[in-house]
Formats: C-alpha cells, structure tokens, sequence
C-alpha cells in the first residue's frame, strides 16, 4: 500500500514539473525518475496477470507444481471437485476454504524469489497429509 501511494506521490510530482527524465522500456520498468526529493528512484510497474486453474481432489492437486516470475500478479481459480478442502500459501498470505463445486479465486503478486509449499488445511481423508504442491517464484 504505501509502495502504491508512492508510486501515485511520484507521478503526480513528475506530472507536475516539466523537466522530468523518464525512462519506460517495453518491459514495464520505469527508471531514472527524477523529480525533487527523488533522484534515481527505480519501480516495477506489475501489469502482466499469469491465471492457472487448479483442481482440488482427493488428495491431491492438478497441476501440482506452478512455476512464475518475481512481480508477476497471479490469479488462482482453484475449484474442489469432491469433497471440502484448503488451499494454503502460507508466504503469500493465502488461506481459503475450498467448497465442493464451486471455484475460489485467489489473488496476489509473487513478490518474493523461492520454492513455497501450497497444502490442503481441511483433513479431507486418508490421504490429506500428502495433499500439497509447489509454487517456484524465478
């Protein structure tokens, strides 16, 4: 939030002054913004939306293994197609109920390099232990 409300501070400044040097590549990156009071600040603007649908079974998850990139914004639409289950990324404050039938979408920015477990919080059976997937962030 406060990375947002900076972001919005400094394209108002720069909207503002007219000798501002702004540098916008193809690939979303503002560099070199320079404004008074911010000399050579960078900032990723996040606009790509990577969305995967999972299903949730017993006792397992389809796909199992999610690979994105670093500021990439995820939407999950994850649907349980047999019993209540979770859906849990602990790192990426993800925890919701998964109802028979019905789709949970999920929404966050990958914002941190690693291999994260997701898992299945609701014992939906013999084999929930063995319920989980993974999350690569490059």
């Amino acid at each position: 939030m406060k990375r947002c409300f900076i972001l919005l501070l400094l394209v108002f400044i720069i909207g503002c002054s007219s000798n501002s040097d702004i540098v916008n590549d193809e690939s979303g990156v503002v560099s070199k913004l320079s404004a008074p009071g911010f000399e050579d600040i960078e900032e990723t603007v996040v606009d790509d939306l990577k969305e995967f649908n999972i299903i949730a079974k017993q006792w397992r998850f389809e796909p199992d293994i999610i690979e994105i990139n670093k500021g990439d914004r995820i939407k999950l639409n994850v649907k349980s197609i047999d019993v209540t289950h979770g859906f849990v990324i602990s790192q990426f404050n993800v925890n919701e109920i998964l109802i028979p039938g019905e789709t949970t979408v999920v929404e966050f920015i990958a914002d941190k390099n690693g291999e994260y477990t997701f898992f299945c919080s609701v014992q939906c059976g013999d084999g929930h232990s063995n319920m989980n997937g993974k999350l690569i962030v490059n």
